[in-house]
């Protein structure tokens, strides 16, 4: 019984420490879109109900746990497109699908951490990145197969609409943000219908040129 409890006691120790880990990153998330990357970490640990010590321990900077948020932002993301494909039959209701749980997760206020980071220099954030524009990507070639999608716009061209409408406004609250961004979104995957309704200025966003500007 002795040799059993106390391997049980380290199997324990682990789970609760990858739960601290855990809860600490879904905090960071929640505080970054809410005050942005300037949020105390002490308040990042109060928010997931840890020690500042057990913040310290699972992170040793504000650049590795942001790097380990800006990770988790980027799998869930191409989790969500993922499930999409998988569970919708309809190639543009899968695109709108991913679009809108997106919103609602604030990614473009949550994304905004890539701009701490150089993908090209960290082979991890990089495979990330990779796996969610080559999942946006396959979500408009297969609208675009279907006939749904107009043929002049690119994945850059979603991921940048994401962004600016999930984005809070500058100065501002604004509580009511998901409920504009959800009706503004709509209307932006309308206008991606095809039909084209109308040319459009300029040539679609590429996910190259993003990574040249980035």
């Amino acid at each position: 019984m002795g040799t059993a409890a106390v391997e049980h006691r380290p199997s324990r120790l682990r789970a609760d420490a990858s739960r601290n880990r855990e809860r600490i990153v879904a905090a960071a998330r929640d505080a970054l879109v809410e005050s942005g990357p300037d949020t105390p970490l002490d308040e990042i640990a109060r928010r997931a109900g840890v020690g500042n010590a057990t913040l310290y321990r699972n992170f040793a900077d504000r650049r590795e746990l942001f790097r380990t948020v800006t990770l988790s932002v980027l799998d869930q993301a191409a989790r969500r497109g993922e499930a999409s494909m998988a569970e919708e039959p309809d190639a543009f209701t899968a695109l709108e699908r991913f679009a809108h749980e997106s919103a609602a997760a604030r990614i473009g206020a949550q994304c905004t951490l890539l701009c701490m980071f150089d993908p090209r220099e960290d082979a991890e954030l990089n495979t990330a990145r990779e796996r969610l524009t080559g999942v946006v990507a396959t979500l408009l070639d297969r609208a675009r197969t279907a006939g749904q999608l107009r043929d002049d716009v690119g994945p850059g061209d979603l991921l940048v609409a994401l962004a600016q409408l999930t984005r809070p406004l500058p100065g501002t609250g604004c509580p009511s943000i998901d409920h504009y961004a959800s009706r503004h979104l709509q209307v932006f995957l309308d206008g991606l219908r095809a039909p084209a309704r109308s040319t459009l200025p300029g040539t679609a966003a590429t996910l190259e040129g993003l990574r040249r500007e980035s």
